[in-house]
């Protein structure tokens, strides 16, 4: 399987653009007109420098307003061919894309359109050239690949054939299943991008919102099912118009666009067994088991400050590592290590960031085929020096510098609480109130959060929502939830915006901190405020016009009104399910600790209270001075 991207897709020069997208691992570029014309090389320097790189040129483009012309606009039209034919030829690439036209002179007309290519197809065969033919979704007369189809059928020439683009396909709501009825061999190339669903002008759309397979809503794995049962064995391509990627790291979004390529190819071949001959033979998704730990990078008074919260949370210090400053914290199903070696990942942390996350452990059934899949997605793995009766387990690197851990159930790394830790003789709760973790908050800059969409959506068996405007008194952070079916592994991805927001001064402040918060699961929230309170926890206060408004929501009952406004608890329903939210005080600058009660059928995370939360969260830290917008 052959990958190439247009080079429009990302940001930077030329030059640049070619580094990014060798590094990602692409094989060649389609080469976009306005990068070639604006590099300061001829057509064969820039076609040298290409190869250099490791990459071919499958195709140049786009030109544009060609077929249906009247004369003289028609013969000029054939003379502009032969000068971009002059020009694939120094880039030595023979393969030009010709999209449909939207000239207000055009006349139309699929004989008319297909005798312009016919023509076109002998000059191109002369010279050793093809042209291959997309319909714009937008074009004026042709905007809809089965036209464009019958316009190539009638050609009838070998050296002209049939460019799709699943955008311009699916963005019109036409079924890509047409596709599998056309000759794989008269399929000169195919173009790949997503886009959210969104009701808008579609030449608005498609230059501003395309995004990467897997990073929208459209059934792009569809759209290449059909495309790879015609018989198409011909390059596969992204072609992306999007604002961010244009002003994103073009590493991370060549990146992206490879890890999209692979994971689609991959689901391709397993929706439709055998119609990609050689798929890549990568493990499928990954089932998350659960969140087997979250470490903290933590010394000095940030190791007291942190231990003394865990412990007004009612976790235990049950054991110590054998050979490191290293403590287990245990209540229920969750374990949190806190790492105060002065060498390695967790001294590296601390050293950037302070108090934070440096390493989340998840459960999955297998170790190595996790590291198998990410790393064949382009994840980079991670290791450090073992010291004695050290457990090698496999890991990867994850958000801004983390580690992500993974304990597989066919490896004899579940026994590393057991062979590296000593006992403390402190037990964990025999009854605890806190039961599992119910969701880890990531925050990160806007721009990323498709970037990290697509690396948990790709990499483990999960499903994004749809994302939601969280309203901060300062502006706005967009949230989206990653989660496994059964709720083993939830991550809401928090993208910032502006350092006014509390998530954006988070950020800014702790230098890139992975994770803001961790949510606790309990099974009654009043109970545990109590336990909790006798323990030394201090709640978040919230202000009585938060209770008064919760009355006039939901008809909840003087009583029980009363309990939620004594503990600081606060209260959403969701199809009559009900979700109970209990915050810690912020701490390292703005993390801070969540405790739930979700009902079984509740699947939100209380985007309803973020506001107030955020108001009580920032009023709070203006008392203690700490730095906020």
């Amino acid at each position: 399987m052959k990958t190439a991207i247009a080079t429009v897709s990302i940001s930077g020069t030329l030059t640049e653009k070619l580094g990014a997208i060798a590094t990602a691992g692409f094989d060649g570029i389609e080469i976009f007109e306005q990068d070639f014309i604006a590099h300061d090389g001829s057509p064969r320097d820039v076609g040298r420098m290409i190869r250099d790189h490791g990459l071919d040129i499958p195709l140049f483009q786009p030109f544009r307003d060609f077929e249906c012309l009247p004369e003289p606009l028609r013969s000029r039209a054939f003379d502009r061919a032969e000068r971009k034919f002059d020009v694939m030829q120094e880039l030595e690439t023979d393969l030009v894309l010709i999209c449909s036209s939207v000239h207000p002179a055009s006349l139309g007309g699929i004989d008319r359109a297909a005798d312009d290519l016919a023509e076109l197809g002998e000059r191109a065969r002369a010279r050793g050239l093809r042209v291959g033919y997309e319909a714009l979704a937008w074009g004026k007369h042709v905007n809809d690949h089965r036209d464009a189809w019958e316009i190539v059928r009638r050609a009838d020439h070998p050296n002209i054939g049939l460019i799709l683009d699943s955008f311009h396909t699916l963005g019109r709501g036409i079924s890509p299943e047409s596709i599998r009825s056309i000759p794989g061999d008269k399929i000169f190339f195919v173009q790949l991008a997503d886009a959210p669903q969104i009701e808008m002008d579609l030449l608005y759309w498609s230059r501003h919102f395309r995004n990467m397979p897997g990073e929208g809503d459209l059934a792009v794995t569809d759209f290449m099912r059909a495309v790879m049962a015609a018989g198409y064995r011909g390059p596969i391509s992204l072609e992306i118009f999007n604002d961010q990627f244009r002003g994103s790291n073009a590493k991370m979004v060549a990146q992206d666009g490879y890890r999209s390529l692979v994971a689609l190819m991959d689901d391709v071949n397993r929706a439709e067994p055998g119609v990609v001959p050689d798929a890549p033979a990568i493990p499928p998704r990954i089932p998350v088991t659960g969140v087997e730990f979250v470490e903290f990078a933590a010394r000095g008074k940030d190791h007291d400050r942190i231990s003394g919260l865990l412990r007004s949370l009612g976790f235990a210090r049950v054991a110590t590592h054998r050979n490191k400053p290293v403590d287990l914290w245990q209540q229920g199903a969750i374990r949190f290590v806190v790492n105060a070696d002065t060498e390695g990942h967790a001294a590296h942390t601390w050293n950037a960031r302070g108090l934070s996350v440096c390493d989340i452990g998840l459960g999955v059934p297998s170790a190595p085929q996790t590291v198998d899949r990410a790393t064949a997605l382009g994840a980079r793995t991670f290791d450090q020096p073992l010291g004695p009766g050290e457990r090698a387990i496999p890991a990867i690197q994850g958000l801004h510098g983390s580690v992500l851990h993974f304990i597989g159930q066919d490896s004899d790394a579940q026994d590393v609480w057991q062979t590296e830790f000593v006992p403390t003789g402190e037990a964990p709760p025999a009854a605890p109130h806190l039961t599992a973790i119910d969701h880890i908050a990531q925050t990160m800059s806007y721009e990323d959060m498709l970037s990290w969409t697509l690396f948990y959506t790709s990499l483990f068996e999960t499903r994004k929502s749809p994302m939601v405007d969280v309203i901060d008194p300062d502006g706005i952070v967009r949230s989206q939830v990653i989660e496994a079916a059964d709720g083993a592994l939830r991550v809401t991805l928090n993208g910032a915006e502006t350092h006014r927001t509390l998530a954006g001064d988070f950020l800014a402040n702790s230098f890139g901190t992975a994770v803001q918060h961790i949510a606790l699961q309990c099974d009654d929230i009043f109970a545990t405020a109590d336990a909790l309170g006798r323990l030394g926890f201090e709640s978040l206060p919230m202000p009585d016009n938060y209770y008064a408004d919760l009355a006039a929501r939901y008809d909840l009952g003087s009583d029980l009104l009363a309990r939620l406004r004594a503990a600081h608890i606060l209260y959403e329903e969701e199809n009559g399910a009900s979700f109970f939210q209990l915050y810690s005080r912020s701490f390292a600058g703005g993390m801070f600790f969540e405790i739930v009660q979700r009902a079984p059928h509740f699947k939100g995370f209380g985007s309803l209270n973020a506001p107030f939360r955020i108001a009580a969260q920032k009023r709070l830290a203006r008392v203690k001075g700490m730095p906020v917008a």
